[in-house]
């Protein structure tokens, strides 16, 4: 269940907040193939299961970027901004992938809240995302996501009159 913000004071007030975990993932073969076919990436290690076997992984694995798209997936499982003109995603901060994704394995994300500030009429979080690969020490991806939301203009009212 994802934590909801519902003004810019809210979201201001949220760095430091644990936004707990999503429910598993499993990674499947049909999911690194799609990936492989949008980026043209059909490295052996991560599309044939057979050679992939007697590779350094023992299997096929998800690309480092796939895993690194799917914080995408998992981001608005973890966070809910409402009341919202716009939310874009403007990039990420520090992206790290300290152990490979095998095909049948399960991932979730894990959240946190880094830092929030304005910027501009807008407000802008970073959200560490780490994805957890159940059943091992070391998660596959950590990475830093920036997004930038700008909220209808009755919610900011809400934010000044409530600042000091």
């Amino acid at each position: 269940m994802s934590t909801t913000f519902s003004s810019a004071a809210e979201l201001l007030a949220a760095a430091g907040t644990d936004l707990g975990a999503t429910d598993w993932l499993e990674i499947t073969q049909e999911r690194v193939d799609l990936f492989a076919d949008a980026t043209g990436d059909h490295q052996w290690i991560h599309v044939d299961p057979e050679r992939a076997s007697r590779g350094p992984f023992g299997a096929c694995i998800a690309h480092g970027y796939l895993t690194l798209a799917l914080a995408n997936y998992f981001l608005p499982r973890l966070i809910h901004v409402d009341k919202l003109l716009m939310g874009v995603n403007v990039g990420t901060d520090r992206v790290r992938f300290p152990a490979p994704v095998k095909v049948g394995a399960r991932i979730r994300g894990r959240g946190e809240v880094l830092k929030v500030e304005p910027v501009g009429a807008a407000v802008q979080a970073t959200v560490r995302i780490t994805v957890d690969i159940e059943g091992s020490g070391r998660p596959a991806c950590v990475v830093d996501t920036l997004s930038r939301y700008t909220f209808h203009p009755a919610a900011t009212a809400t934010t000044e009159s409530s600042q000091p």
